[in-house]
């Protein structure tokens, strides 16, 4: 398998851990779908990150359909997202709260990053902090310290998109998260330390 995109980015990160996870061998290509466009449209139109390229040469573009295809061929009875019930709806909603946050977070850096100083809507901008950190509070009440996953008892997608959304909040767009979130932050830190986390550090 070919993962298509570079660590900085949560997405891409995300698929990197759970591939990690999974014990799966891969290569990748860290190629940014800003630098890098015309070689990411090759495999998806979009020209977006990330983007897994099977061994026949499918390429899966969109984060639902590459984290459902790992599940499903190999997470099995193992599956970071359970395949049914209550258990798969925690999983998931915890999940979507933070990809939703990395979502908003982004938008607030490229508000600032990719328009022109006068142009730039701090209101916008505020209003995104605000929803990501909404949803950044919502999985630090969810984190207990005594736990190493937030759900299950076990490593889920719960726990890989809050680390992804701490480090993006806290690395790169500069959030005291240890003051903001104290519970996720040590969460995160603490998963830092487990294989699938510690080599995928951009």
């Amino acid at each position: 398998m070919l993962l298509i995109g570079v660590n900085r980015s949560p997405y891409t990160r995300r698929f990197a851990i759970t591939l990690q996870a999974y014990g799966l061998p891969y290569e990748q290509h860290s190629l940014s779908g800003f630098d890098n466009r015309s070689k990411v449209s090759a495999h998806n139109p979009l020209g977006r990150i990330p983007t897994l390229v099977l061994d026949d040469g499918e390429a899966l573009v969109d984060s639902g359909a590459i984290i459902d295809h790992l599940d499903e061929v190999h997470g099995r009875d193992r599956a970071l997202t359970p395949p049914a019930g209550a258990d798969r709806r925690a999983v998931l909603r915890a999940a979507v709260l933070m990809i939703g946050a990395c979502d908003k977070l982004l938008a607030a850096a490229y508000e600032r990053n990719y328009r022109p100083v006068e142009k730039v809507h701090q209101p916008w901008r505020d209003d995104c902090f605000h929803q990501a950190s909404e949803a950044l509070a919502a999985i630090d009440r969810l984190a207990a310290p005594a736990e190493p996953y937030l759900l299950l008892g076990r490593l889920t997608q719960a726990d890989v998109t809050a680390f992804v959304a701490e480090r993006l909040a806290r690395v790169g767009l500069g959030i005291d998260t240890a003051s903001r979130f104290p519970l996720l932050a040590a969460h995160a830190k603490q998963l830092a330390d487990e294989a699938p986390f510690r080599s995928t550090e951009p």
